[in-house]
């Protein structure tokens, strides 16, 4: 409904950006992932929103980047994740970090977050690596590794970077597309957020 918001950043605390646009200000929740990002109180700002709308109260979720974005509408797509807990985990993990640990298997890494038990850790990283497989992604993958790399560690990292990149929502063709641009070996954390920057340049 609301896309994003652009205008002046009034108030900043804990979880919470005010951003005033024509007059009205907005009050978005925000992961400590974003506050990270922003600028100073007075300066021009553009927050990506996520409008969450319950029976007693209608939220709205505010994100410096699309990944986080992205990242955010995964998380809460999965049972059991709610809005304030995909906010814990986005305060912990940056969104490639996010998307490493479902790719690779590592649930571990998301019980870094507050209110994240190994159960519900477990529950995201498997409920989204099955997303992953059923959009597609090892062929899609295959493409990338299919260039001359030489070394398997580097064409690995290559797989692994388009694997995260559908956890974040994007379509195994346009990840492997951007992937391949990169040196793959490169660690798949940069190829992520190589790739994330390359895509956030054309919006």
């Amino acid at each position: 409904m609301i896309y994003s918001v652009s205008g002046t950043l009034t108030h900043l605390e804990p979880g919470v950006a005010v951003v005033e646009c024509g007059g009205v200000g907005f009050k978005c929740l925000t992961s400590m992932g974003t506050q990270r990002k922003l600028p100073n109180i007075g300066s021009q700002v553009k927050l990506y929103t996520k409008l969450n709308v319950r029976e007693d109260a209608m939220d709205l979720f505010g994100f410096a980047t699309t990944a986080e974005l992205n990242c955010f509408n995964m998380l809460t797509a999965v049972s059991g994740v709610g809005p304030r807990v995909g906010l814990a985990i986005l305060s912990e993990l940056a969104p490639e970090q996010v998307a490493l640990a479902v790719a690779s298997g590592d649930s571990k890494a998301l019980t870094r977050a507050s209110g994240v038990g190994a159960k519900l850790a477990q529950r995201i990283a498997l409920e989204l690596k099955d997303k992953v497989k059923k959009m597609g992604v090892s062929g899609e993958a295959g493409a990338v590794l299919s260039q001359p790399s030489g070394v398997m560690s580097a064409a690995g990292n290559a797989a692994n970077a388009v694997s995260a990149l559908a956890v974040l929502g994007y379509t195994p063709s346009e990840a492997a597309a951007v992937v391949a641009k990169f040196d793959s070996a490169l660690p798949t954390e940069e190829l992520i957020r190589l790739s994330l920057k390359e895509m956030g340049s054309r919006l």
